[in-house]
């Protein structure tokens, strides 16, 4: 019998998705759960959007250019020059199928096989996956829930560095912790690249969710950084346009864009809908930014105040981004998460969350963690940590019982 590949048998699955069969099986039975497992923002897609798509009807639906739609990265550099004050233009953008693709791209293009790359973890469980399908090495430097995820110490980072290590990948604000790193650290990452000849490879994807008015200061700001520094950009999270699956690989390098071009064309187009929406979202006032900023500070404040009245619950301090790892007074946080889906309910609902394990190369440094994403009202999250506290006292109670 033919087998699949290694790469098909070793890739981890995902923590984010991974127990989705099990919370369609737990709605089959009437419950109703609290989806805080995945990033998907619940505010509506701007209208904007919609009213592009309506009066921009193409006759046939064809292919874009293979880099993106013209007039979609000159919206796309406008958009950066005006709005965030980084001078871009088109010939630094490369239009691709959201983030996951850019991030895709920018592995393909920028290692070889067996090659390293720095990451900081917990880090975002999709770096992992990428890195097992292309052949990358991730070789993770440590952050702690102790010290509120904060960034390594400089010598840290550079013990990790190897002569096979080609880059430092950084997710900023973090996805999954929150962080949010400053100006002082992103400039201090990016000298060690300098020193040591490494590219540096940037997710912004959450620049928009900064809080208590900190100042986001992206990789592209860094002076003299032209030819090292490549963005991982998206619509998805900024505009709630996770379906219309459109993203950018942005750098100033230009002999990096036109090599991942070559991929982009091996795939021929990004999304052309998602483009052509993305054209009226990307032209939205500086108060739109301000809005959701605004009502995720109050999402992130409720659940991070919620989740410290609960006996046993260690929640980091984050300024980012639009998610929270604690950690949790259980030993597996796999099988709770299981559990929850399956055995429990408190009136009608229960709670789905992404167990830490899988933001980690090794699964065993996330046993106890979590990551909850606050992208529900007010009254689901509040709802969320009453269920939470309940399950919890229930757990601890079955446990005990079973020992």
């Amino acid at each position: 019998m033919p087998q699949i590949s290694l790469r098909a048998q070793t890739v981890p699955p995902s923590p984010i998705r991974k127990l989705v069969p099990i919370a369609q099986q737990a709605k089959s039975r009437g419950r109703k759960v609290l989806h805080l497992n995945i990033g998907q923002p619940d505010l509506p897609t701007p209208p904007e959007y919609w009213e592009t798509l309506r009066k921009n009807q193409p006759q046939v639906l064809d292919y874009t250019e293979s880099g993106g739609m013209p007039a979609f990265k000159e919206a796309y550099a406008r958009f950066y020059t005006e709005i965030y004050g980084i001078p871009l233009e088109p010939k630094h953008i490369l239009t691709t199928t959201g983030g996951s693709e850019a991030l895709l791209f920018a592995f393909l293009t920028l290692f070889n096989l067996g090659d390293e790359v720095v990451v900081i973890e917990p880090t975002y469980a999709n770096y992992i996956g990428l890195g097992t399908a292309t052949g990358i090495r991730l070789v993770p430097v440590q952050s702690y829930i102790h010290e509120d995820f904060a960034l390594p110490a400089p010598d840290a980072l550079e013990a990790a560095i190897t002569p096979k290590t080609r880059a430092i990948l950084l997710c900023n604000p973090s996805n999954p912790t929150g962080k949010l790193y400053s100006e002082a650290e992103v400039r201090q990452i990016g000298a060690i690249c300098r020193r040591h000849g490494l590219f540096l490879i940037s997710d912004e994807s959450y620049r928009d969710y900064c809080y208590d008015g900190e100042r986001f200061f992206s990789a592209l700001e860094i002076e003299d950084s032209s030819d090292f520094v490549v963005v991982i950009d998206t619509l998805s999270k900024r505009y709630s346009l996770c379906g219309a699956r459109v993203g950018a690989l942005i750098s100033r390098n230009t002999e990096v864009v036109e090599a991942a071009l070559k991929w982009a064309q091996a795939r021929l187009a990004p999304p052309t809908l998602g483009q052509i929406g993305g054209l009226a979202v990307l032209n939205l006032p500086k108060s739109y930014y301000d809005h959701i900023r605004e009502t995720f500070q109050k999402r992130r404040d409720t659940l991070t105040q919620g989740l410290r009245t609960i006996p046993g619950v260690q929640v980091p301090t984050v300024q980012g981004a639009f998610y929270l790892m604690p950690q949790l007074p259980v030993e597996d946080t796999d099988a709770f998460a299981r559990w929850l889906l399956e055995e429990f309910e408190q009136e009608g609902y229960t709670v789905m969350m992404a167990p830490g394990s899988g933001f980690f190369t090794d699964p065993s440094r996330g046993k106890k963690l979590a990551r909850i994403a606050y992208v529900l009202d007010l009254p689901h999250l509040e709802r969320a940590v009453a269920i939470l506290r309940a399950a919890l006292q229930v757990y601890a109670t079955r446990r005990v019982a079973v020992s």
